[in-house]
């Protein structure tokens, strides 16, 4: 599986390496996001009860950052 490029240097995901753990997830949940909205739509599904003028960032951020940094 083909990703968006990082920079310079071309990500590429492969699935044959056995049990691997890495920080691959972070990058599929990125072309996920980018080519279907995911975090967009599942910030649609809360209700966002706070004061739109007080607030910084929106949902979808806070489910992206969830320590909200």
């Amino acid at each position: 599986m083909e990703f968006q490029s990082l920079g310079r240097r071309e990500v590429i995901g492969r699935f044959d390496g056995g049990r691997i753990t890495s920080d691959g997830g972070g990058l599929l949940l990125r072309e996920v996001d980018q080519r279907i909205g995911l975090l967009d739509r599942l910030a649609a599904c809360f209700t966002d009860h706070r004061n739109p003028e007080s607030i910084e960032q929106n949902t979808a951020c806070g489910i992206w950052w969830p320590s909200g940094t």
